[in-house]
């Protein structure tokens, strides 16, 4: 005979069971976080020292080891590069420029030309940051979707089917009343016993629920039964039939067109708002992608100055040179010369340098599939900058803006969003008053469906009842709390709209004040270029005639070079300034328009 288990013992086991189960999920479902942990601590172990000796490639080179070879490879120096052609006034006329073409000409896929249209199409196309925000429009419409729903109709279908094998079962009492009084029955009482019986049920409807956007809903619903008894070899069958409606309507809360769409325009406020945000998240690209082209320019500019400024001094180092050897200068000069050369030879590095990282943050804004971020391909601008003096008015500036710029309209279509929802929660304030209706024509038949569906048609019976429902909250405090935040949040939205519309006019004046500036600027580096190449062609005469040093000679080229460096800067940051002004009104100024389709449509 097998020994019984103990129950304590049973409930001993159960318990290690299910605690090594529980460890057993515990590790699985944490073993990701663990790892991660290790990896945490394993990397605030090793430190932030770079490996630069195991990450180099050989040969390292100290300074001394090196000098030599730049010597000898930076002869070329920005002579693979091709020149941006800025059209600077300083190289023109009295300025010498000896810029030398390069060696051999680039492969094709060296640089490429790129305008700035090209440059917006690229980015319209291929910006990532506007592939991320043309989501938002598809998921604001399935918002719509949502809210719509609500009021879709529902088509509904049941069937039932229950048996019951019921035992005898004492019912009640009876007491007998026979018509001779005299009779031994008479005033007897006895018990009635039902007998064991068998009952079988099929019940089956079918309808349809229709949402109102009153807020009411109908319902229009067919049943069908059908109800078989057995009992001591009797059966008796009966088979019903019958056309149900009901409408349900709320008066108070709830009641109303305007309650009950209230969601869905909201919804569509959102999806408008939402809209409105795309396209100006596609002007903000399109207008960075513009600053980032102008600042390539700039870029560029300086990169020929300083290549200019470096050939300068490289060939006042051959003069000198050449004079020492004929005895008509001091050997000192030389040396003042060379420095000269080491001096903008830095800058041309760091110009070059400058150029490559301008590139690169414009190619990561075009996202162009052949221009990959550490592509050779170097990019050109070819369009060529804009230099006319603008006198805008003011006024009329500032009023297209307040009636153009995105974000304001943004913040007009969210004030009509609370509008909404105030109305809206104005509603759920009041009371629970309900009305309901229903109407029925049942029909019974012992034989067949179909004598029941005859009786429910014929409309000889009929089931009707109307009543009323009413619900009064004691305190309501809920339901009115929610309507004073949405009240508050329309306030400060309301105020938050009047900041943004101070904050606009400061954006157009300050935004036409830098334009001003900016072409003042041009104006005054260009004379400026003109007179400093004028200096530098009198002192270099001057060294040539035994009067000045190649230091004096060095120093007026500086002048130039920094002459010219401003005239650049200043014709790109003209451009930016009307780029930020175009983008203060909430356009594109001049240059294209920009449909909810993120197309670019040249004016």
């Amino acid at each position: 005979m097998m020994k019984q288990f103990p129950p304590y013992r049973l409930v001993r086991a159960a318990w290690l069971l299910a605690s090594l189960l529980t460890g057993c999920s515990y590790y699985f479902d944490t073993a990701p976080d663990r790892h991660l942990a290790r990896r945490v601590e394993e990397r605030m172990q090793k430190g932030e020292g770079l490996p630069v000796e195991q990450l180099s490639k050989p040969p390292q080179l100290s300074v001394e080891q090196a000098l030599p070879k730049f010597r000898e490879g930076r002869l070329q120096t920005g002579r693979a590069l091709p020149s941006a052609k800025p059209g600077l006034s300083g190289a023109e006329g009295p300025v010498p420029s000896k810029v030398e073409e390069p060696d051999s000409p680039p492969p094709p896929e060296a640089s490429k030309q790129l305008s700035i249209a090209s440059a917006r199409m690229l980015a319209l196309e291929n910006n990532l940051d506007l592939k991320i925000a043309l989501v938002d429009p598809k998921i604001a419409a399935t918002a719509v979707s949502q809210e719509q729903a609500k009021f879709d109709d529902l088509i509904f279908a049941r069937a039932k089917y229950s048996s019951k094998h019921l035992p005898p079962d004492i019912t009640e009492i009876d007491k007998f009343v026979a018509a001779d009084p005299n009779s031994p029955l008479a005033g007897q009482e006895a018990l009635r016993v039902d007998s064991e019986q068998k009952k079988e049920f099929l019940d089956f409807d079918a309808g349809i629920s229709i949402p109102l956007r009153t807020g009411g809903k109908i319902t229009l619903i067919a049943p069908l039964d059908e109800k078989s008894v057995r009992k001591k070899g009797l059966q008796a069958e009966q088979y019903g039939a019958a056309l149900r409606f009901s409408i349900s309507q709320p008066l108070l809360r709830d009641g109303g067109i305007d309650t009950n769409v209230a969601g869905i325009r909201i919804a569509r406020y959102e999806q408008q708002a939402v809209d409105v945000r795309t396209r100006l998240q596609t002007i903000r690209v399109l207008a960075t992608v513009e600053r980032s082209y102008w600042g390539l320019y700039i870029v560029w500019g300086e990169l020929d100055v300083r290549r200019q400024q470096y050939e300068n001094a490289a060939d006042n180092l051959a003069m000198v040179k050449k004079r020492v050897a004929e005895g008509l200068t001091a050997a000192v000069e030389i040396n003042r010369a060379e420095i000269g050369v080491a001096e903008r030879l830095e800058a041309l590095i760091i110009a070059e340098t400058t150029l490559k990282i301008r590139q690169r943050q414009l190619k990561l804004l075009l996202n162009d599939p052949g221009l990959d971020l550490d592509s050779p391909t170097v990019l050109i601008p070819e369009t060529t900058p804009t230099l006319v003096e603008f006198k805008f008015d003011r006024k009329q500036l500032v009023q297209h803006a307040l009636e153009g710029r995105l974000d304001l309209l943004e913040l007009e279509l969210k004030l009509a969003a609370d509008l909404t929802k105030i109305d809206y929660l104005s509603n759920q304030t009041l009371p629970m008053f309900m009305l309901d209706y229903s109407y029925a024509s049942p029909g019974r038949d012992t034989s067949s469906y179909g004598g029941a569906l005859g009786q429910t048609i014929s409309g000889n019976f009929s089931d009707w009842s109307v009543g009323m429902r009413m619900e009064i909250p004691l305190t309501n405090e809920l339901r009115k709390a929610q309507l004073d935040r949405a009240v508050q949040d329309r306030m400060q939205r309301l105020t938050t709209q009047q900041l943004r519309e101070l904050s606009v006019r400061r954006e157009i004046y300050d935004a036409l004040d830098q334009l001003e500036q900016n072409w003042q600027r041009i104006l005054a580096a260009r004379q400026n270029v003109l007179l400093a190449g004028l200096n530098y062609d009198a002192e270099l005469k001057q060294f040539r005639e035994g009067l000045r040093t190649m230091t004096e000679v060095l120093e007026t080229l500086t002048r130039l070079g920094e002459a010219q460096l401003r005239e650049v800067r200043a014709i790109g940051d003209y451009q930016v300034s009307m780029i930020d002004l175009a983008f203060a009104t909430g356009t594109l100024l001049g240059h294209s328009r920009v449909d909810l389709g993120m197309r670019m449509i040249a004016d």
